[in-house]
This record gives structure tokens, sequence and C-alpha cells, in this order.
């Protein structure tokens, strides 16, 4: 009987070293609908991507705002200096190439982002 005792302690001992504590996972930061008492300074950042019709040059804005592709890197710095949360989000247009929104990414965690978001296309109500 002592053997069988001494097996399922060795077991029981096993089993508890090779399940995991704490579950990892991704965290994911998904950008908040706007309401109306939020209209005084938005929360969420949103770099946009938007392929323009008859030019190779892509259009670029931050919250509606458009701005160019060289002031893209020292405006979204002044922003998120300013911010406890260091969260943006990019959304980039379909019709445009991934390294496009991956030179945009590449820029915003430069800047000093430490969370971004990829927003496709149909996630965000219009």
């Amino acid at each position: 009987m002592t053997p069988m005792i001494d097996i399922l302690l060795v077991l029981l001992i096993i089993f508890m070293v090779i399940t995991p504590m704490s579950p990892d996972g991704l965290n994911a930061l998904l950008p908040q609908p706007a309401t109306k008492q939020r209209v005084a300074a938005p929360t969420t950042i949103v770099v946009q991507i938007q392929h323009r019709a008859g030019d190779m040059r892509p259009v670029y804005k931050i919250n509606e705002a458009n701005v160019a592709y060289a002031d893209l890197s020292s405006t979204l710095q002044g922003i998120l200096a300013a911010r406890a949360d260091k969260v943006l989000f990019v959304k980039g247009d379909p019709q445009l190439e991934f390294a496009t929104i991956a030179d945009a990414i590449n820029l915003a965690k430069a800047a000093g982002a430490a969370h971004i978001g990829v927003i496709t296309p149909g996630s965000v109500a219009r």
C-alpha cells in the first residue's frame, strides 16, 4: 500500500509543476465608441492611412487632421508626450500594401507608443 501512495504523491507533484499558474495570452485594446460627454478632448488616437486615387503617396491623418509623412513622427511624439496612456490605433486602407501600414506602425513605436492596435476595415461603425 505504501508504494501506491508514493506513486500518487509523485504524480500529484508532477501535475502541479506542469500546470501553468497564470494563463498567458494576448491583451487586446479596442477603441471605445465616442459618447456625447467626451466631445472636448479625444481620448483615442487613430492614425489613418488612406489611398489617394491617381497618386502613389498615401494620405496620413491623425484623428481626421491631415499630416504630412515627414511630420508624422514629430506630431505623434508631441501628442504622446502629453498623455499618460501611450495607446494609439492604426487604420489602413485595404488598397495599400501592408509595408506602408507597417512603416506607420514603426514610426508610432519610435514616437513612444507603448500599445498599438490595428483597425481593420469594417471593424468600427461609421
